[in-house]
C-alpha cells in the first residue's frame, strides 16, 4: 500500500483567489499609502514608483473595482458550493467556514491549555483563528467599497446622501483599510507563517497540500473523521516540487517583506498622514 505524505487542503480556485487577494492588497495598501503619506518624503518616493501621485491615485481606484468584482465572483462560488437539500450541514458542517459553537469550545479548551489546566482542542478542517481570518476580510472588503466608490464619485454622492457622509466615508475607509493592513501584515502572517509549528513557511495555500504527519498533529479531529468516512486515500496529494517551492517561498517572502515595509513607515509617519 502506498504511504501517504501529503493530503490536499486547498483547491485550486482556493489558491488562485488567495492569490488573487495577496496581489490586489499589496498594491491597494502601497497606492493608498503614497496617497495617505503624501506630505512625507516617503510617501512622495512611494508615490513615483506608480508613476507620481495621480497615476497611484488611478491604480488604486481600478484596483478596488477589480477587488469588488472578485469579492463578487467569490460570493457567487460560495453560493454555488451550498448544498441546498442539507443547508444545515453544508453551512455549519466541519468542511465550511461559518463559525459554530464547537468554535467556542475549541476557544476555550486552547485558552486552558495556554494556562496548563488541560489539554489542546482537537480542530477540525478550519479552527476557529482562520475562521476569524477568512471573516475579518469578507466583511470589511464590503466596507471598502462602498467607502472608495463614495469617494470616487462623490458628486453622485452628494445628490443622494448629504455632503458630511463623505467625511464618514474617508474616515470609515482609511480606518477600515489601516486595520486590514495592521492585521494582516502581523497578525495573519505571525500565525500562518511565523509559529513554530509553521515556520519557515505554511505552504498549504501555496502548495494545496499539507504533510500528514502535520495534519495529524495541528487537525487530528480532521484526519480522523477523513479516516472514519474512507476519505482519506482520496484525499491523498503528491508533495509540492523543489523548483516550485522555491518560487512560492521567493514570492511569499517577497511579499511579507514589502507589507512589513510599508506598516513600518506608516507607523512611523503616521503623525503626518495627509488629511485631504
Amino acid at each position: 500500500m502506498t504511504q501517504i505524505s501529503h493530503i490536499k487542503r486547498f483547491s485550486i480556485i482556493d489558491r488562485v483567489f488567495h492569490l488573487f487577494l495577496m496581489l490586489t492588497f499589496i498594491l491597494q495598501t502601497a497606492t493608498g499609502f503614497s496617497r495617505l503619506f503624501i506630505t512625507t518624503g516617503w510617501g512622495k518616493k512611494l508615490s513615483y514608483v506608480f508613476g507620481g501621485y495621480e497615476t497611484a491615485l488611478l491604480i488604486h481606484k481600478w484596483v478596488g473595482v477589480l477587488m469588488m468584482a472578485g469579492f463578487v465572483i467569490h460570493t457567487l462560488y460560495l453560493l454555488k458550493r451550498i448544498d441546498w437539500r442539507n443547508l444545515g450541514d453544508s453551512i455549519f458542517g466541519p468542511d465550511s467556514l461559518v463559525p459554530n459553537h464547537h468554535d467556542i469550545k475549541h476557544l476555550w479548551q486552547r485558552i486552558l491549555w495556554f494556562f496548563g489546566l488541560g489539554a489542546p482542542p482537537k480542530l477540525n478542517r478550519w479552527s476557529y483563528w482562520e475562521k476569524f481570518d477568512y471573516w475579518a476580510v469578507y466583511w470589511g472588503l464590503p466596507l471598502l467599497a462602498i467607502t472608495g466608490l463614495m469617494t470616487m464619485y462623490p458628486f453622485v454622492t452628494s445628490r443622494v446622501l448629504p455632503g458630511w457622509s463623505l467625511n464618514i466615508a474617508v474616515f470609515l475607509h482609511r480606518a477600515e483599510a489601516i486595520l486590514a493592513v495592521a492585521y494582516i501584515f502581523i497578525v495573519h502572517f505571525f500565525i500562518g507563517h511565523l509559529r513554530p509549528t509553521s515556520f519557515p513557511m505554511n505552504e498549504a495555500m501555496f502548495s494545496g497540500s499539507v504533510p500528514l504527519e502535520e495534519a495529524m498533529e495541528e487537525k487530528p479531529a480532521w484526519v480522523e473523521r477523513l479516516k472514519a468516512q474512507g476519505e482519506l486515500k482520496k484525499s491523498a496529494a503528491a508533495p509540492p516540487v523543489t523548483w516550485y517551492r522555491i518560487i512560492y517561498y521567493v514570492f511569499g517572502y517577497a511579499v511579507l517583506i514589502c507589507g512589513v515595509y510599508l506598516l513600518i513607515n506608516a507607523i512611523i509617519y503616521s503623525r503626518q498622514i495627509a488629511l485631504h
